[in-house]
């Protein structure tokens, strides 16, 4: 608890004694102890354990979810307000390995808060706690939807104010678009909840394994694909890292270029493949400069015609490289044709308009920014205005206007938290550097005839 900052300590105590507070008066209550099912909540609470052991981890960094909320909503009909919140508390005894104590009582309190919390719900909606009747449908979904609409929201805030204080979720790692996703998957899984409740009148708890099976099986599936994406990651930023260490003052600019192509092509409404194939096109958009001689890259002043030829192929070599991982997609294009110029004076093929493919459109505009806007040995990073002063000027001619209007909108809307400084070499590091770069519209390549 040492490592977490002052505000998240004290959100935490205040956390954990709400949830004391609640099991308290919850288990000093008259008559509850002998009024509980406490078979049916020894089984709920089983299965909840089962299910928050084996959470499916997301691609936001230390958040994973489960569904154990599901059982959690089948003991607020079948077991009531203060069972849901004993169920919850199991959280406390998770078996899942490497987890904190300090995660594991988080876990627990607001759990045991969102438990209680929808379990009122549900009576102040009209809901009657215990084993539901056929006639009780569709009466009951009503209280049903005020539980899970409780718990969900609940539990989101609570998790997003101590992810927020810990500052373990940056300001643009978790889109509104993945938020709405998280949160409707979670009304979804709730549903199952229900019917854990309905056939525990017909089979018992037999009604857990007919019900949360599939559910297994899906995270099972879930599980793998993003353990896939990782892999994809790792190559990825392996790719990356190898083209930034001929270029020591350019690192970071393939992850720059990507999360500016993002946000250009979620501004742009494609669907989640797109904007994961954009992702990567930003980051490897670049890769073909392993073809390219280190002296070219870092040469002074101006390049011969046959130097500057060389990092004109830079766009096809990175074809070259990347052709056989079957994932990238769509972002092959981007890759290749990032240099085209909108009036068609680019290269390698000199397209022309809506000749040059939308992911290429994309990165060149994202691509010049960051360029512009991060530190260069031969000059100091330009603003953002300068910078989007510079896009419209040579929107039409160089740059797709529709991708530089909305790229501004993004910026309008989200801001830049990407900008670089130029950072220090290590000691005893010797570092080559160019004075001019490719990507920079305002500082053009210099080319010596050699007729």
């Amino acid at each position: 608890m040492r490592e977490l900052p002052w505000p998240a300590r004290v959100y935490f105590v205040a956390l954990i004694g709400v949830a004391g507070l609640l099991v308290a008066h919850s288990i000093s209550t008259p008559g509850l102890v002998a009024g509980l099912d406490w078979a049916t909540l020894l089984v709920l609470a089983l299965l909840f354990l089962l299910c928050e052991s084996v959470p499916t981890l997301l691609n936001v960094p230390h958040v994973a979810v489960s569904v154990s909320y599901s059982a959690a909503l089948a003991a607020v009909v079948l077991v009531g307000p203060e069972g849901a919140a004993l169920v919850g508390l199991m959280a406390l005894v998770n078996v899942r390995p490497g987890l904190s104590l300090v995660k594991r009582l988080f876990n627990g309190a607001q759990y045991a808060i969102c438990g209680y919390a929808a379990g009122r719900a549900f009576e102040w909606a009209g809901g009657v706690p215990g084993l539901p009747r056929t006639a009780d449908f569709p009466g009951i979904l009503v209280p049903f939807g005020a539980a899970t609409g409780a718990f969900v929201l609940i539990n989101f805030l609570l998790t997003a104010g101590i992810l927020q204080l810990a500052s373990e979720v940056g300001r643009n790692q978790v889109p509104l678009r993945a938020t709405v996703q998280f949160l409707g998957s979670y009304v979804g899984y709730a549903v199952f909840g229900l019917l854990i409740a309905a056939l525990w009148a017909t089979v018992q708890s037999i009604s857990t394994v007919l019900v949360l099976l599939p559910l297994f099986v899906a995270r099972w599936a879930l599980g793998h694909y993003h353990a896939e994406q990782r892999s994809y990651d790792a190559t990825i930023a392996a790719l990356c890292q190898a083209v930034e260490t001929k270029d020591y003052y350019t690192r970071g600019h393939c992850t720059r270029v990507s999360a500016a192509s993002s946000m250009i092509a979620e501004e742009l409404g494609m669907g989640t493949e797109r904007l994961q194939a954009i992702r990567y096109a930003g980051m490897l958009h670049d890769v073909g400069k392993l073809g390219v001689p280190t002296k070219v890259l870092q040469k002074e002043g101006k390049l011969s015609e046959e130097e500057f030829a060389a990092i004109q192929l830079h766009p096809m070599r990175g074809l070259e490289i990347v052709r056989g991982i079957d994932f990238l997609d769509e972002a092959f294009a981007g890759i290749m044709h990032h240099h085209e110029k909108f009036d068609g004076k680019g290269y390698p093929m000199g397209l022309a308009g809506a000749e040059i493919p939308e992911f290429a459109r994309i990165i060149a505009v994202a691509d010049a920014f960051d360029s512009m806007t991060s530190d260069r040995s031969y000059r100091k990073a330009k603003s953002i205005g300068e910078a989007t002063t510079e896009l419209r000027k040579n929107a039409g001619t160089q740059f797709d206007p529709v991708m530089v209007d909305t790229f501004v909108r993004a910026l309008e809307r989200d801001g830049w938290w990407h900008a670089q400084t130029m950072p220090e070499p290590p000691d005893g590091v010797a570092v080559e550097t160019t004075v001019k770069d490719h990507d920079d519209p305002t500082t053009p390549i210099q080319v010596a005839s050699e007729r």
